[in-house]
């Protein structure tokens, strides 16, 4: 199982038979190397989706069209764009799971917002949410934007996950502290690794702190582009 990030919230997950794009945001994103694009959606199978805020879903229907392959997100917003925009989508809501390629998706609760910009601003984009993804005998808690939640406390014990993709940068989302505070009292993580994180200067800039808090978790601070074998 390889996991590489693309700058922000977004990664490539190779798991099972699935090549999933996550809130791929690379257009515009300044972490991300434009000129090697190709590389990062290469062989994608489906894209999965948190929420729609821009810098997750930004390149979302133009890689849904370029590659013909299903976005996999909240029904509401789902199915707005398959009859918009003739994408082929994979909509659902929380407490449901999909198989994609082998790994099963399980689709949980967030604390955050979720809308697309428009002339007239912010439209209804269904809610946020995270994930819980199996396969290949581990188990991927992908938080998506969020504050800590007291629903991270069922999340953890009915899942189990072993690995934490955790939004991490602060004012936003959870801040290093806070996220490190989460995974010590709702989660039994092996690995984390920190998102949203180091795009902008109002983010945060190091995953220190998260270390810190998680003396006994290995935790990843990733590199763009580079895969993380888990």
């Amino acid at each position: 199982m390889k996991l590489t990030w693309l700058g922000h919230s977004g990664f490539r997950l190779e798991i099972e038979k699935a090549v999933i794009l996550i809130d791929p945001w690379m257009t515009g994103n300044p972490v991300f190397p434009a000129a090697r694009r190709d590389e990062a959606i290469r062989g994608a199978t489906h894209i999965l989706l948190t929420h729609g805020h821009g810098d997750h879903s930004g390149d979302t229907l133009a890689l849904a069209k370029e590659l013909g392959i299903p976005v996999v997100g909240i029904f509401d917003l789902i199915s707005f764009w398959q009859e918009s925009e003739g994408i082929e989508g994979i909509g659902y809501n929380k407490g449901g799971t999909v198989d994609l390629g082998g790994a099963k998706v399980s689709m949980v609760p967030a604390s955050h917002s979720s809308s697309l910009g428009s002339p007239n601003g912010p439209i209804y984009a269904g809610s946020e949410v995270g994930y819980v993804i199996a396969g290949e005998d581990r188990v991927i808690y992908l938080s998506g934007d969020t504050t800590i939640m007291a629903d991270m406390g069922w999340i953890g014990e009915y899942y189990r996950p072993d690995v934490g993709i955790l939004s991490a940068g602060g004012h936003f989302t959870m801040d290093m502290k806070g996220a490190a505070f989460a995974a010590r009292k709702y989660f039994d993580f092996g690995t984390v690794v920190p998102c949203h994180y180091r795009t902008f200067p109002l983010l945060e800039q190091s995953a220190k702190a998260l270390a810190e808090g998680l003396p006994d978790v290995a935790v990843i601070e990733p590199e763009v582009l580079v895969p993380i074998e888990l």
